[in-house]
């Protein structure tokens, strides 16, 4: 009876086995079903099928199955387009790297005090925000349709930007530069070899993408800066007092990079409220994309929290361009960029849960949602037309393990709460304590915040929760104007709580104020300034005319809200004579 007992207990172990690896195969197997189970036509789900969504596009019929091809053929179709576990191995999740990372932390993630109801968009219809109208021609272009940015012109071409840059207040030098107020060194033990880094890559995984022969392998810190990728330009040329230099020809040709680059890689950036990708370029340079939700002349409704609109791209090309007009030059290069969601990024993507998320719409376009905090769902897809998207790439800085970022909490930063207010909203006297505060006690880190009020003021951005300093310069620098996607999204409305800072600061440098006074006359008014630079983007028009004559409205608010300080506290206690010679050498020292 023992024996039997014994006999019966083995049998029902192995039976348990097999059950365990019969379920271990079936989830092995499950991804190829999905995509191999092409349907009769007529039957619900065919209609990924359609003739007509293969000829919007080629390659996602292939990937899906064609309507009476084998249940084989059409697994193998699928698996030309999945990627392999072989390939996943090498996938970095760039999210949780913050060396690949845009910011040295997700920065749009929103605080435990906002309750997750606070990021849904209350009573609005989810097709409202993307509505479909073939005949808005500015918003979608297809590929070719555009030709290669032009640079700036010359002085003599009548150009009002080339004019504003030649103007003396745009000519002012920074202190000489010592090897502490570089970003990186060339002679030094340094050096950026893209090559070997794919050569590591490409050893690990046969299947990484190699394009070109290898001579148009990147050079290593040995060879001349003029041999650099336009990327590694930029990134070279960050110091101590500019993100780029005024005349840096490679900004401009970054900027044709960012619009033209074969893409390589995508991957999504996970962490924060919306979708992000992470795309790679032929030459290794890498952007931050973030694909068109709104048209633009949808303004946000006025019922919205701040915390709860969607992201605009074209804020994030537009807020370069102004930041390079007001001579701050702290956002990295944003370019705008028609995208083909096939072969752009769903056949480059080695993101299996990316790759899962698209699908073609009843409408016959190709569509895709990845994986975010909230709007990412079939309710919230973004849609080509068919297959063309519209996007913002912003240039990447450098590699954290490289060039180290220090995040600051941003003293005027909000509640991110429908109820609560921070303490800089009832407390008049904040700024006193602020200032009494490390790094702010010094003038020059509360100047660059003031900087950093009036830019998003002119923006009307009220989601400036953190900001980055390079940890390498120490207090002594700039600040980093990132993520500017909230700005943009009301021209009727001027949101005066932003301009808070500078109100109970009363502090500004000279070179600030005397660029704002310029941008104010006729002759060098900031919205022409504007509307001309972001002419030469690939997706112009950029912004809604109503934005544009919001900006001159705004200045006049600005300058208004200086000189009621200069009428309390006088001239010398409100405005920094940042421009003469003796605090330039104190700047330098």
């Amino acid at each position: 009876m023992k024996m039997i007992l014994v006999r019966r207990f083995r049998v029902l172990i192995l039976m348990a086995f097999l059950v365990a690896c019969a379920l271990h195969i079936v989830l092995d197997l499950l991804p190829k079903l999905e995509r191999s189970g092409a349907q009769p036509s007529g039957e619900p789900g065919c209609s990924c099928a359609q003739p007509a969504a293969e000829a919007a596009a080629p390659g996602w019929a292939q990937a899906r199955g064609r309507p009476g091809e084998p249940p084989a053929a059409a697994s193998a179709a699928g698996d030309a387009g999945w990627p392999n576990k072989h390939t996943l191995r090498i996938l970095q999740d760039f999210s949780s790297d913050p060396s690949s990372n845009l910011t040295s932390h997700s920065l749009e993630k929103l605080p435990p005090a906002a309750e997750p109801v606070e990021g849904a968009l209350p009573g609005q219809d989810p097709g409202a925000l993307r509505p479909l109208d073939p005949g808005h021609r500015p918003l979608l272009r297809g590929h070719g349709t555009r030709g290669p940015v032009p640079p700036p012109g010359p002085s003599g071409d009548g150009s009002l930007l080339a004019r504003l840059f030649q103007h003396p207040l745009y000519q002012a030098a920074i202190p000489p530069l010592t090897e502490d107020d570089v970003l990186f060194n060339v002679n030094s033990d340094i050096r950026f070899n893209p090559k070997a880094a794919a050569a590591a890559a490409a050893a690990e995984n046969p299947d990484w993408p190699h394009e070109g022969p290898e001579d148009e392998f990147l050079p290593t810190g040995d060879t001349a800066v003029d041999s650099y990728p336009n990327w590694l330009k930029f990134h070279i040329g960050i110091n101590r007092y500019e993100l780029y230099s005024r005349h840096n020809p490679a900004v401009e040709a970054l900027l044709r990079d960012l619009g033209a680059q074969k893409i390589t890689s995508v991957a999504m950036k996970s962490g924060g409220t919306q979708l992000k990708l992470i795309m790679t370029f032929q030459n290794y340079g890498q952007a931050l994309f973030k694909p068109m939700k709104q048209m633009r002349e949808q303004e946000t409704p006025p019922d919205f929290f701040y915390f709860s609109d969607y992201e605009r791209h074209n804020a994030e090309i537009a807020a370069f361009h102004l930041d390079r007009i007001l001579d701050f030059r702290r956002v990295p290069p944003v370019a705008g960029r028609m995208v083909n969601m096939t072969k752009e990024i769903r056949d480059v993507t080695r993101d299996k849960k990316l790759w899962r998320t698209f699908f073609i719409s009843p409408a016959n376009n190709i569509c895709f949602y990845g994986e975010c905090s909230y709007y990412c769902s079939t309710e919230h897809a973004l849609c080509g037309r068919p297959d063309q998207i519209e996007g913002s790439l912003a240039a990447f800085l450098p590699d954290l393990a490289l060039a180290k970022r220090k995040t600051w909490r941003n003293p005027w930063r909000r509640s991110y709460h429908k109820r609560k207010k921070a303490e800089w909203e009832v407390d008049p006297d904040y700024c006193e304590e602020v200032k009494q505060t490390p790094p702010y006690d010094s003038s020059h880190r509360i100047l660059d915040v003031m900087d950093m009020t009036i830019f998003d003021f002119l923006m009307g951005n009220m989601d400036r929760h953190h900001y980055e300093t390079f940890e390498k310069f120490g207090n002594k620098t700039f600040i980093i104007h990132l993520d500017n996607g909230r700005g943009f999204g009301k021209y009727s409305h001027d949101e005066l709580s932003i301009l808070v800072p500078l109100q109970q600061c009363c502090r500004i440098r000279r070179s600030t104020y005397l660029r704002l006074q310029l941008l104010a006359k006729e002759e060098y008014k900031l919205s022409l300034l504007m509307a001309e630079s972001l002419r030469r983007d690939r997706v112009a028009p950029v912004l809604y005319r109503p934005h544009l004559e919001a900006l001159d409205r705004r200045l006049r608010v600005v300058l208004q809200a200086v000189r009621d300080c200069v009428e309390k506290n006088g001239l010398p206690g409100v405005v920094e004579d940042d421009l003469s010679r003796e605090h330039r050498a104190s700047a330098g020292r």
